[in-house]
């Protein structure tokens, strides 16, 4: 067996990394895509730490983008997104990556593909073909690069570096077409297993299904490794979450939503109260408006995906949510606390009375990317 190679970048975007390729690099034919991404980050592997690809044993780390000429008028550049499973031999292009969403801005002025503004604030216009959602990229630029020194902190990223802005426009129904795809706030959820459960089914940026940490036994401070010493826990909120994809519409019956583990993501959240993060810093209850821990691809995330702080953004705003009950100050911007700190996210929703007559705006967060390495990455042809 040979192995080839095809030009990529690898980047930071985020709380993210990922390998990211020009379409026109890859084979035109995409059911040739999963197999080549397969490779190249080292899925699937049993051991579960990707040690003979570039994944990183995570879900925040398993993960691919390729950038190519836009396919719509109002866009500059298609950014297409694939979550790669580390344990199994899955690629998912369901959903959108928010963090990675930081770096395709800069890499596509890099590039070539959008042209490098003067020395000043870029604007790139990016269409998102997993949720046909347009994302505005604000950064600088200089020399026809992004800047990458700044004074923007982001928790779960060692220093500072230049802010961009993201603004999701008009992000509610990603993936079901609705912002609250049961046509309701709250809904009672009947969990096989488990009997029912309150819980709030909201689709903004992508689909999340939010529940209250006290209904499961949770505090809702708890860190990722305590969480995913529960094993009891991981199957109630894989649980919950199959049956909110059912209850959304997103798959036809539970077997189904099994088999495709990014979307809904799920998440408890509770009330502010004093927490630790990973790092050892201590939040006390002023520091947030509420309290998240998502799961992602069947483990608890270490900081929160940029995609689901926006829809916890956008559920806070919705009169009646689980978010929205717990929620403190819900009309300044939403600061979220997670195992690694607090993301600020704005958002706003309009409309009064009837789900159908809700409508989320925008949802807005600042983030830092960097390309850390170019060249070419070698993949196992035939494999």
């Amino acid at each position: 067996m040979t192995q080839a190679r095809i030009r990529a970048s690898f980047m930071r975007g985020g709380t993210s990394k990922a390998v990211v390729f020009r379409q026109e690099d890859l084979p035109a034919d995409r059911r040739e895509w999963d197999t080549i991404f397969l490779s190249v980050m080292g899925s699937p592997d049993p051991n579960g730490r990707q040690l003979d690809g570039m994944g990183g044993g995570i879900s925040s780390l398993s993960k691919i983008c390729v950038v190519g000429p836009p396919s719509r008028p109002d866009a500059d550049v298609d950014y297409t997104f694939a979550q790669i499973s580390v344990r199994d031999a899955s690629v998912d292009f369901s959903a959108n990556c928010g963090n990675m969403s930081s770096a395709i801005g800069p890499f596509a002025v890099e590039e070539g593909l959008v042209p490098p503004p003067g020395d000043g604030e870029a604007m790139v216009r990016i269409h998102n073909t997993n949720t046909s959602k347009i994302i505005v990229s604000r950064f600088r630029v200089e020399n026809g690069a992004a800047v990458v020194d700044g004074d923007l902190s982001i928790d779960g990223v060692a220093g500072s570096a230049a802010p961009i802005r993201l603004e999701f426009t008009d992000p509610g129904g990603a993936k079901t077409g609705r912002l609250l795809p049961s046509g309701s706030a709250l809904n009672r959820l009947e969990v096989p297993g488990i009997g029912v459960i309150n819980a709030s089914l909201v689709d903004a940026a992508n689909p999340c299904v939010f529940v209250n940490a006290a209904d499961l036994g949770k505090r809702g401070d708890e860190l990722p490794d305590a969480l995913e010493a529960d094993p009891v826990f991981l199957d109630r909120m894989e649980a919950i979450r199959c049956a909110a994809s059912v209850h959304m519409g997103i798959a036809k019956d539970i077997d189904e939503a099994g088999r495709v583990p990014s979307i809904p993501k799920v998440a408890i959240v509770a009330a502010p109260r004093a927490m630790t993060t990973l790092s050892g810093r201590s939040l006390t209850p002023s520091d947030m408006s509420i309290l998240v821990r998502m799961i992602s691809i069947g483990q608890p995330h270490r900081a929160v995906p940029i995609t689901g702080a926006l829809c916890l953004a956008v559920a806070a705003r919705i009169p009646g949510s689980v978010p929205n009950v717990l929620a403190h100050a819900t009309d300044e911007p939403i600061r979220i606390a997670h195992p690694s700190g607090v993301t600020v996210v704005d958002a706003k929703v309009s409309g009064t009375g009837s789900a159908e007559n809700l409508h989320a705006e925008y949802g807005a967060v600042y983030r830092t990317a960097r390309r850390l390495f170019e060249g070419a990455v070698l993949y196992r042809k035939g494999r």
